[in-house]
């Protein structure tokens, strides 16, 4: 397993991680996802930590936090070999309290957390979303008691804009409180509106991210190609109203290239998106999600090998899109505003 920092920190986190958003299926949302239970979790983690992959993501709303309790249980014993990242600030109950990044919601969701990770600590807690109407100093005020207390280690957020980001980063050294070493963003080859702001901010002020959803939630499996009907099972199939967004046209010209390359490797549709996305400035970690142990296989199988220079580049070519305002007119100025900053 590559192992990567995490940011400026002296942290390191594997280059693949779990996620368990496919654990418990509680709700018609994350049953969509899968319903991964106890037993089957176990296998999985065993399975992780046997390829080298101990990182182990979730966060309080994921099947209203069964999917956290699932992970307690699979990872029971052996809580000093595995890394925990989770999540909070989006509503996680009806109390009017029970929702953003005040300091009476953090300290909250982070000890029901512990409770349900069956673990004094944290080692990556991150701010699920941005909340507009709490003061940043705040929620950064009450994470620093978290640090402080011991029970997280590293603060990151989640689902920021670069001024959201850069604006708790600045908040942060005025006061001295923790500073976000990472950023669990969307990024894939499908979609690759990360490298517009927020991957020159990750690199200029050191925020690595830890990738959601690599695979465009199963558009880059190759199950889902030019001609052939989404499976009815899929997440897709069974909610297609759900993002990421991708316009079947280009969805189909990216996986035509990546069949290409995938006749000269040997290697599946998945890999290749995976492992593209691994040679990505700024990116520490994939969160790789997986229903069965086979296809948590096919997922390691992104690991020990690289995609040429050539192929990386025809990638390129074929998920490239026209970048919004005033990026495209950055690119035109490319002598003093190379990729990726």
């Amino acid at each position: 397993m590559d192992y990567r920092y995490l940011g400026r920190s002296g942290f390191r986190v594997p280059a693949l991680s779990l996620g368990t958003a496919t654990f418990g299926g509680r709700g018609d949302f994350f049953a969509a996802w899968g319903d991964t239970g106890t037993e089957q979790a176990t296998r999985l983690a065993d399975m992780c930590l046997d390829f080298g992959l101990n990182m182990f993501d979730s966060a309080d709303i994921y099947s209203a936090g069964l999917a956290e309790e699932i992970l307690g249980a699979a990872i029971k014993g052996r809580r000093d070999h595995v890394i925990i990242s989770t999540k909070a600030a989006f509503r996680s109950g009806d109390d009017a309290n029970d929702v953003g990044s005040s300091r009476y919601h953090l300290i909250n969701a982070c000890e029901k957390a512990l409770k349900r990770l069956r673990t004094d600590y944290i080692d990556i807690f991150q701010l699920h979303g941005f909340d507009a109407r709490t003061p940043i100093e705040e929620t950064l005020s009450a994470l620093d008691d978290l640090v402080r207390a011991g029970k997280i280690r590293y603060v990151g957020c989640s689902n920021f804009s670069g001024w959201h980001l850069m604006k708790s980063l600045a908040v942060a050294e005025r006061y001295n409180l923790p500073r976000h070493v990472a950023h669990q963003a969307y990024y894939s080859l499908a979609n690759r509106e990360y490298e517009s702001e927020l991957m020159p901010l990750g690199l200029d002020q050191g925020v690595s991210a830890i990738v959601w959803s690599p695979l465009a939630s199963g558009r880059l499996t190759g199950k889902i190609r030019r001609g052939v009907s989404v499976p009815q099972r899929s997440r897709r199939g069974l909610r297609p109203g759900d993002g990421p967004f991708v316009e079947d046209g280009h969805l189909f010209t990216i996986i035509e290239a990546i069949d290409e390359i995938a006749s000269e490797t040997g290697k599946s549709v998945t890999q290749i998106a995976l492992n593209w996305l691994l040679q990505r400035p700024t990116v520490a970690s994939l969160i790789i999600g997986a229903r069965n142990e086979t296809q948590l296989s096919e997922n390691f199988g992104a690991i020990g090998w690289a995609l040429t220079p050539d192929q990386v580049q025809r990638l390129d070519k074929a998920s490239r899109v026209i970048p919004t305002y005033p990026y495209w007119h950055q690119e035109g100025f490319a002598e003093r505003n190379p990729f990726p900053t």
